[in-house]
């Protein structure tokens, strides 16, 4: 370990800066392309770094936690560039693939707009926090606001506290999913210790005192105080407790204009990994659905919602393991189209049955470029020709995008 001079010339695809000197790359954390740092380095990561020359791209990070924090890693770079690094790590995606393809400007996020959380709660002494990890440790930092997310999360944070305290277990860690909905926080705790049974009626209380929609523990749902309801495209969605949903209202519906864009006048769409029905409640204003999911929860939620009039056209949903059992070649052939949103792991039996199927239109969304970029190259080699990638920035200030592809069978 000793004192190198460094120069940073790109960003990682987690967000550090990325120095090439004569015993490899060194990774820097924190660093933006073109600055030059003296740092301690050891197994290629860069320590106790000074700043000689910073970049013009570097701006005053917008949260009070963030040099300690772990939930975001790129705040200190200004929009632009930040924007032309989140499309570079979908292009750079394709590009291994050995994909050339018309990659547009990133759709960009606001700050405030993340209704889904994931939290930790642990013990510090006789203390609670609650928040998120430090940066590549396991210590938690005690939030007091995210600019990421919903100024409605962050207004219930003391109040969350209040439950942690009630349902902490004796070792280890407590985890909250919280979603907003337009009817309040839903919140749901995983981990809690066993013995909250006993406290049915304290749990109730506060719950009702904190105006949470839902409360949920350990699976077990304890109070549902109103319908915990998402409006997706006019349609309303009460969604499993959590379950998953787009973490913002803003990109979901970039993604499902992108989608919609891409379906064109197609008639019959099947539409997998469907979740909640995202795509395929607002796919139905236009087209008949097939709804493929494998999550039972996430079915019941499609079902709940369909039983309420709305004028769709026909949709129809099954349960199904689409990782074990994909759709077939066969079966896809009775539709014109077919969007897949499947999670991180990607579709490849999936897309392996569309490349050697007819469907004249497919539309690939995922939070994955390198998983999507494998799954593009099966269906590129099986005759498709991919017309479009947009990415889309639901994941403000991470190194996470999203992205929806729009493919054709000439």
């Amino acid at each position: 370990m000793r004192d190198t001079n460094l120069t940073i010339a790109e960003l990682g695809h987690r967000g550090d800066g990325i120095a090439h000197s004569e015993g490899g790359q060194v990774y820097v954390p924190g660093a933006l392309p073109g600055e030059e740092v003296t740092a301690e380095v050891s197994n290629g990561r860069a320590a106790d770094v000074t700043y000689i020359k910073t970049s013009p791209d570097r701006i005053e990070p917008i949260c009070n936690h963030y040099e300690s924090c772990g939930g975001c890693s790129v705040q200190h770079m200004a929009q632009e560039p930040y924007l032309d690094w989140k499309r570079g790590l979908v292009v750079k995606a394709l590009a291994d693939r050995g994909i050339e393809a018309e990659v547009s400007p990133a759709v960009p996020s606001e700050p405030e707009s993340r209704r889904r959380a994931v939290l930790t709660a642990a013990r510090a002494g006789r203390t609670i926090l609650l928040g998120y990890h430090e940066k590549a440790s396991h210590k938690m930092v005690d939030i007091s606001e995210c600019p990421v997310l919903v100024p409605e999360i962050v207004a219930g944070l003391r109040g969350l506290k209040r439950l942690c305290v009630e349902l902490m277990p004796k070792k280890g860690e407590l985890r909250l999913n919280v979603l907003s909905t337009t009817n309040g926080l839903d919140v749901a705790f995983d981990q809690a210790d066993r013995k909250y049974e006993s406290k049915f009626a304290a749990l109730s209380q506060l719950a009702v005192e904190l105006g949470l929609a839902r409360l949920t523990i350990n699976g077990e749902t304890l109070l549902e105080a109103r319908p915990p309801a998402l409006d997706m495209g006019g349609l309303t969605v009460v969604p499993p407790p959590a379950g998953f949903t787009q973490a913002t209202l803003q990109a979901e519906e970039a993604l499902c204009n992108l989608v919609l864009e891409g379906l064109g006048k197609s008639k019959k769409v099947a539409d997998l990994f469907a979740g909640v029905g995202t795509f395929a409640l607002r796919i139905a204003k236009s087209a008949s659905v097939h709804a493929v999911e494998g999550d039972a929860a996430a079915n019941k939620a499609l079902d709940k919602a369909l039983r309420v009039p709305r004028g769709l056209k026909k949709v129809t949903f099954e349960r199904r393991d689409l990782f074990r059992r994909p759709l077939m070649k066969a079966e896809l052939a009775t539709y014109d189209a077919v969007v897949f949103d499947p999670p991180r792991a990607g579709a490849q039996a999936q897309a392996e049955q569309i490349a050697v199927s007819k469907v004249k239109t497919v539309i690939a969304v995922s939070c994955n470029p390198a998983t999507l970029a494998r799954d593009l190259r099966i269906l590129i080699d099986g005759g498709y020709t991919l017309q479009k990638v947009t990415p889309v920035d639901q994941f403000l200030f991470s190194p996470h995008i999203e992205c929806v592809a729009i493919l054709k069978r000439e």
